[in-house]
């Protein structure tokens, strides 16, 4: 009985805004893992098929649709690695207020500082030589 006063008191204690980050990365990382196996399931269907179908390689059709099924499968898998930023982006109050940071506040300010360092007048002017070496002057 005390163990778990203890533990509810503990509980009690997290603030409300970690609470609320500890449900939002909870969300992320679901939505990854279901996204990961819904990307990775063609795939893996695609290999057991392959590894189990006899194929007569006379029938050009037929291989070419299994070639074509399999590079769909291989598309999934690597558009799973591609759009991770996207989930995240849209299951994430916090993750999108950090993309927003970043993107808005720190590449605009150095775009911005760079533009207006190319936009400023410069002199370009040539330094005169103040002394020839015997070896130039050959």
């Amino acid at each position: 009985m005390a163990y778990r006063n203890v533990r509810h008191l503990i509980r009690r204690q997290i603030p409300v805004v970690r609470r609320r980050l500890d449900r939002q990365l909870t969300a992320m990382v679901l939505l990854r893992v279901a996204f990961l196996v819904s990307c990775m399931l063609p795939y893996v269907v695609q290999r057991i098929y392959a590894q189990n179908a006899i194929v007569n390689r006379n029938d050009f059709i037929r291989v070419a649709v299994e070639q074509l099924i399999a590079n769909i499968a291989i598309l999934f898998v690597y558009s799973n690695y591609a759009w991770s930023f996207y989930i995240f982006l849209i299951s994430s109050t916090r993750f999108r207020r950090q993309v927003k940071h970043v993107l808005i506040k720190e590449c605009w300010r150095r775009i911005k500082t760079t533009t207006n360092e190319s936009i400023r007048p410069q002199t370009n002017a040539v330094a005169p030589i103040s002394h020839v070496s015997s070896v130039e002057a050959d």
